[in-house]
């Protein structure tokens, strides 16, 4: 009789974040990966709602990194009832620690920072999607594995993780089960990739799903070399402006990989001495981890670049806020997409300024304010305060920790022959639609999937997968920007467009013109409610 194994996208599918699968078989279930959902307003929301699964009904989890877009929502799990063991190597062992307690302090902080608001004033109080105590609660069910050994995560389930050269102890799943065997990527590495191995993986698969992040995107293939005579370039213009360069930085592998190109131009008398700030205990946290490994770790050319005069870790929110008084300094910063963290007060007292620079070194999720800067804003919205955008923002793409469209495409070939199906997830749309249509034109007889959040898929050995159904009908509509995007972008351009109006008259005629527009789309329950209020 022939055997099966359902699959099912709990996130990362036609987006970034929230990375989430669950296998079953023979009524045993599995999780790889349990991420946070990062980016738009709406596709947060799915933190808040409850898992399309019982928590308590999971076996394992089989977790491929310490990213928070991977392991961000275990704490939520283990709070509603997951007892079972989450399967990881040493290194992301050691970082969920840091990464989880972080985020449920963050959660506390946003919470708290939210119901304050003066602008919320009456309604109802938000809470945490979990809490620190919780974050370390899910860290202490981490099982440590060594790489290429084969564990068994649940009764019917065999795998083994492969070095995937993304960050720190990142890794691909390989799942054997219900006579089905397939991988998943996690998340993949570039060539020349400071620190690591490139990926590695097994061949002869039956089904593959594969990350598709850069899936529209071909970098030139640098060295680290000339990856630094990039950052050389734009600490000098930056510095000379005789303001700030402000970096935000994701604090897992990307901090690491600036403090390593920084400490080596600064050594070689490249860019000037002015301090370096790494504002962010997390990645001050992580920072130390990786001093621990640094044995394990490729180009510290035996040096012990952590600890360099230069670098100046910040850990109190006094001394972090003192640097803003500060000029002509190198600011690192969390979170990386600008979304959260001490990074946002430093882009409150930079953003401003024609002298500043803003260096996004990073992927920029749809939604974020990182995205938003990025793309050329001229105002913005941080908490509750609307800012001009006069600095600088540069950018330097050599810094990925994701494989491009060719190292996807390259990838994915040594893990041929696939006799089921590729599936590509963990991309925006335009990013999976343009993998897809490459690798469909290189092998038209390969079947390749482009799954959406909710969907369930049956797969067996040797034929392709078929779909099952889906847990939502929503999924189209929680991708990219929504709503609150065009609002934030509306309300901090809104008074500047008031006064492209001359005649006063006219301005509180274009303002009573726009009340009744909203008035025409209000919900006509709550417009008789507002009347009865009246």
């Amino acid at each position: 009789m022939a055997t099966s194994v359902n699959l099912t996208f709990h996130g990362a599918a036609r987006t970034v974040t929230g990375s989430c699968m669950e296998l079953v078989s023979e009524g045993r279930r599995i999780l790889v990966d349990c991420g946070l959902f990062q980016g738009s307003r709406s596709l947060e929301t799915l933190n808040y709602g409850a898992f399309a699964f019982a928590p308590d009904m999971i076996d394992a989890v089989v977790l491929t990194h310490a990213h928070i877009d991977h392991c961000g929502l275990l704490p939520k799990l283990v709070a509603q009832g997951f007892e079972g063991p989450i399967f990881c190597t040493a290194q992301t062992a050691e970082l969920l620690e840091y990464m989880l307690a972080d985020a449920g302090r963050i959660q506390e902080f946003e919470t708290q920072r939210r119901n304050q608001r003066r602008d919320r004033a009456g309604e109802p109080p938000f809470t945490p999607i979990y809490t620190e105590d919780d974050a370390l609660m899910a860290w202490r069910q981490a099982r440590r594995v060594p790489l290429e050994d084969w564990f068994e995560p649940a009764p019917g389930f065999r795998a083994r993780l492969w070095n995937a050269g993304h960050i720190l102890g990142a890794t691909s799943a390989e799942i054997d089960a219900g006579g089905v065997r397939l991988l998943c990527s996690g998340d993949l590495g570039p060539q020349n990739k400071a620190f690591y191995a490139d990926p590695e993986g097994p061949s002869g698969l039956d089904h593959v799903i594969c990350e598709s992040t850069y899936g529209s995107r071909t970098r030139g293939q640098l060295t680290i070399a000339q990856r630094r005579d990039l950052l050389e370039g734009e600490i000098n213009t930056a510095l000379s402006r005789g303001g700030n360069l402000v970096i935000p930085a994701f604090a897992l592998e990307r901090t690491q990989e600036l403090l390593l190109d920084i400490a080596y131009l600064a050594d070689e008398d490249r860019i000037p001495h002015v301090p370096v700030f790494v504002d962010s205990p997390l990645a001050n946290r992580a920072t130390r981890v990786f001093a621990r490994h640094a044995t394990e770790l490729e180009d510290l050319g035996g040096k012990d670049i952590f600890h360099h005069p230069a670098i100046h870790y910040v850990e109190d929110a006094a001394a972090s806020m003192r640097i803003n008084d500060k000029s002509g300094v190198i600011i690192i910063a969390a979170s990386g997409m600008c979304e959260a963290g001490r990074v946002r007060h430093h882009l409150e007292h930079n953003l401003h300024r024609s002298d500043s620079t803003i260096l996004i070194v990073g992927f920029q999720a749809q939604g974020s304010l990182g995205r938003v800067i990025l793309e050329g804003a001229k105002r913005v919205r941080i908490s509750g305060t609307d800012i001009y955008v006069r600095a600088h923002v540069r950018r330097i793409d050599s810094y990925s920790a994701h494989a491009d469209q060719g190292e996807l495409k390259d990838w994915i070939k040594k893990r041929k022959p696939i006799s089921g199906s590729l599936f590509l997830t963990h991309g925006e749309p335009g990013a999976v639609a343009a993998l897809s249509e490459l690798l469909a034109g290189d092998d038209p007889s390969l079947s390749v999937v482009t799954p959406a959040i909710g969907e369930s898929y049956q797969l067996q050995s040797g034929t392709p997968a078929k779909l099952m159904g889906t847990t939502r009908s929503d999924a189209a509509q929680l991708v990219g920007r929504d709503w609150q995007n065009d609002y934030a972008d509306l309300a901090v351009s809104l008074k500047h467009r008031l006064t492209r109006i001359s005649n006063p008259e006219n301005r509180r005629k274009a303002i009573a013109d726009m009340r009744k527009v909203l008035e025409k789309y209000a919900d006509p329950h709550e417009t008789r409610q507002k009347r009865v209020r009246g």
